[in-house]
């Protein structure tokens, strides 16, 4: 993989790409949000842990806060437009702080890597402690003739106990 250099196009479109993502995602936008992702998605945010310097791995591969598809992001963006999404009533105020961005090349020349830094501020009604949440995102965005979709996310999150409620948001 090679790193687009920030002012080529390519660049520009996956920064834009995840800039109206956020925006869509902080004004609850789910169904379009959802029309952004490919048919055969990958959304998964590992659990990390925290390990000594001679264990080569920071997170474990087989244990996630969620791993999902297609499939389970429509069932949950389904729920958020009934009476029944609990976690979300009444709905989060989220901000999603994008930075960071990396644009890679891929062996595939419709498929970009991107690289981003997440911070994630929610707030829950009046009661609550707002959240904040900070990760990093590694993305593969697909070229198709309606703009760029997003075929691939990992989220990895910079702590390794995290200090929300629920994980009802999008990242």
């Amino acid at each position: 993989m090679a790193l687009v250099p920030y002012t080529h196009a390519d660049h520009q479109l996956t920064h834009q790409f995840l800039v109206e993502e956020a925006h869509l995602l902080d004004t609850l936008r789910f169904d379009d949000w959802f029309a952004l992702l490919t048919d055969d998605i990958t959304y998964v945010m590992p659990v990390r842990v925290t390990a000594v310097k001679s264990v080569d791995e920071s997170t474990v591969q087989t244990m996630h806060h969620f791993e999902e598809d297609r499939y389970s992001l429509r069932k949950r963006v389904d729920r958020f437009a009934t009476k029944y999404a609990w976690t979300e009533d009444p709905p989060s105020r989220l901000r999603h702080h994008l930075g960071n961005v990396r644009t890679f090349t891929t062996d595939d020349p419709d498929t970009l890597a991107v690289e981003s830094s997440l911070l994630l501020f929610r707030s829950r009604g009046d009661r609550n402690e707002p959240d904040v949440l900070s990760a990093g995102r590694a993305d593969r965005l697909r070229r198709t003739p309606d703009g760029f979709r997003l075929a691939r996310r990992v989220i990895t999150a910079d702590e390794a106990v995290l200090r929300t409620q629920n994980l009802a948001m999008f990242l």
